[in-house]
């Protein structure tokens, strides 16, 4: 059962790197957020991964992970809608070009 559990974690890391790097790397708006979603996903993972494979298997890991997704789905919206009032403003989405709060 341990090398289960291993294998979870494994993919969770990789999943979490991954979104990491796109996070800090990558210029687009969206890109980010997509990438901050997937390190989200990679939290859901092992919390459902020790929550089903742990030593004392229990709901409350798979719970919170439904708090997580619901939160994540509310962040996406919101962060969606402000990069499109950004885009609207400024004619780009380039987080870069977006270091300050004026027009």
């Amino acid at each position: 059962m341990g090398t289960i559990i291993t294998h979870y974690l494994t993919l969770a890391a990789i999943l979490f790197c991954i979104g990491l790097y796109g996070a800090l790397t990558k210029r687009s708006g969206i890109i980010v957020l997509l990438s901050i979603e997937l390190m989200l996903n990679a939290v859901n993972l092992n919390l459902v991964a020790f929550s089903k494979l742990g030593d004392h298997p229990a709901l409350t890991g798979q719970i919170f992970s439904l708090f997580n997704i619901t939160i994540a789905a509310a962040e996406a919206a919101v962060g969606v809608a402000i990069l499109i009032a950004i885009y609207r403003n400024k004619g780009t989405s380039d987080v870069t070009d977006l270091d300050s709060m004026k027009r």
